[in-house]
């Protein structure tokens, strides 16, 4: 396993952006673009908030993504697809509180504050997927790898570039990159419908559950780098490894990474097919 110094800081002590720097930079990742998952709360007290790690990401990382989705677009229709782990006619009342996607509109709060923070940057780009978007800096070759048919395709590109995927203070049950190489080991992908401008529209390759991604990290353990900042780990993984492993868990056991809730519609519906 990768082995560096590692930044660490009593958690009760003000992580400031100087902190952020050293430890971003003690991960070795050069030029390498990459995919950040974070959450703020798990550093404890940073000066500045999340405008402070959006510095540090910007400045150590010359192109990064971060992940925008939009889950209050989302439309539940009356009928639709079978074995699409969706129960049709169900939502009615989230369809009528259902808002109308625009490049402007807020990342979902379950993405946490700094992916917000981040598309707000005047220089930041947004892709215009209306439920998995993404916002980068200096990605845009990136972005324009996302359509409707493969909204998850700037992974697959950040993976052919050499990219990394770095969790600051987040396991893998947040790591997008998995649902992308699920697609490429031919697990079951899903349709859902978004509210645009321009009318209800529908999207495919909507990625399953990932509650169950973390069973992936014993195997990954030696590919990962990681430190501390603050009160939160930090692990870099690299999307070429990540890839690999997942494909081939998935290959020797077509259940391998679901989640254990009896009542997943997601996993339950991948399981039927396996069945």
């Amino acid at each position: 396993m990768w082995s560096g110094t590692s930044w660490s800081y009593v958690v009760e002590m003000t992580v400031r952006l100087r902190d952020l720097l050293l430890g971003l930079r003690e991960l070795h990742l050069g030029d390498t673009p990459v995919i950040v998952h974070s959450s703020l709360k798990s550093f404890g007290q940073v000066e500045g908030g999340p405008q402070t790690v959006v510095s540090a990401l910007t400045s150590v990382f010359p192109t990064a993504l971060v992940p925008t989705f939009t889950y209050k677009t989302m439309i539940t229709p009356r009928i639709g697809p079978g074995n699409n782990a969706i129960t049709y006619g169900s939502g009615e009342d989230q369809n009528r509180m259902a808002e109308f996607f625009t490049p402007r509109m807020r990342a979902d709060a379950l993405m946490g504050i700094i992916p917000e923070t981040f598309r707000k940057l005047p220089r930041a780009q947004r892709s215009n997927h209306p439920i998995q978007s993404f916002a980068g800096m200096n990605a845009g070759k990136f972005l324009e790898a996302q359509n409707f048919n493969n909204p998850l395709g700037p992974l697959g590109l950040l993976e052919n570039q050499g990219g990394w995927a770095v969790l600051l203070g987040v396991d893998h049950t947040v790591n997008t990159s998995i649902h992308y190489a699920e697609k490429l080991a031919g697990r079951r992908q899903f349709v859902r419908w978004a509210l645009t401008p321009k009318g209800v529209v529908e999207c495919p390759g909507f990625p399953g559950c990932s509650a169950g991604f973390q069973t992936i990290a014993p195997e990954m353990e030696k590919f990962t780098r990681k430190l501390q900042i603050g009160g939160a780990q930090v692990q870099a993984v690299p999307l070429s490894m990540l890839f690999k492993v997942v494909i081939a868990r998935i290959k020797k056991d077509p259940l391998a990474l679901l989640c254990q809730q009896v009542d997943c519609e997601r996993c339950n519906a991948i399981r039927s097919l396996v069945s």
